[in-house]
């Protein structure tokens, strides 16, 4: 309620909620329009029904403005075939925004995920523009505030984590955009490895240079 009045947005917190926990209401009173669910099935009403462990349809691409994940990609076996999915169905121009499990989500789904992901796939190896990436604890009673994450590849070392968030239940949260200049990689490296590997690289051709002169 803090976060709608911050906002200028009129009304509690209940006015946004629906009985069956989902967030078309939450959407459409946020000015978002009406939405459209992606689900493996329809036994829970999906508009659109597509597996994310597998390519998304020619239909389906460059289709979306807004694409949010409140919980999903955690639960899909084939994480880099449902982010390159994210990315085709979204429009350039597009936001994809992603709430899934940073810790102590043990047993929940299959993973859970960390902010190097958000900055080695969609900054680097998909040119995408990284507008948010936190760290949100579901309560927000426990005892440690909300974390801005930075790209490691400008801080210069992986992120330091520990005794930073708690033991409960963590989401990671982000936002990307996809714009004119965004495609999809041959593959994603991460930062450090990256560093360490071009380094490494750049430092046996001075070598070779020295003993040639």
């Amino acid at each position: 309620e803090k976060s709608l009045k911050r906002n200028g947005i009129e009304g509690k917190r209940f006015d946004y909620l629906q009985e069956d926990g989902y967030c078309e209401t939450l959407m459409r009173r946020l000015g978002f329009g009406e939405i459209e669910a992606l689900d493996f099935s329809d036994y829970e009403g999906a508009d659109v029904i597509h597996d994310l462990n597998r390519k998304p349809t020619k239909k389906l691409e460059n289709k979306f403005d807004l694409i949010f994940d409140g919980g999903t990609l955690e639960h899909v076996f084939n994480v880099p075939m449902a982010l390159e999915g994210v990315f085709r169905m979204l429009k350039p121009g597009g936001r994809f925004v992603s709430a899934n499990g940073l810790n102590g989500w043990y047993g929940h789904g299959m993973y859970q995920f960390n902010p190097e992901l958000v900055w080695t796939f969609w900054r680097r190896a998909c040119n995408c523009e990284v507008i948010d990436c936190r760290a949100i604890p579901i309560d927000p009673e426990a005892g440690f505030k909300q974390i801005a994450f930075a790209d490691p590849a400008e801080v210069g070392h992986r992120l330091r984590l520990r005794n930073k968030i708690g033991p409960g239940r963590t989401y990671l949260y982000y936002e990307v955009e996809k714009t004119e200049q965004s495609r999809l990689p041959d593959f994603a490296l991460q930062s450090d490895y990256e560093a360490t590997w071009q380094g490494h690289a750049n430092a046996g051709k001075t070598h070779l240079q020295d003993v040639r002169s």
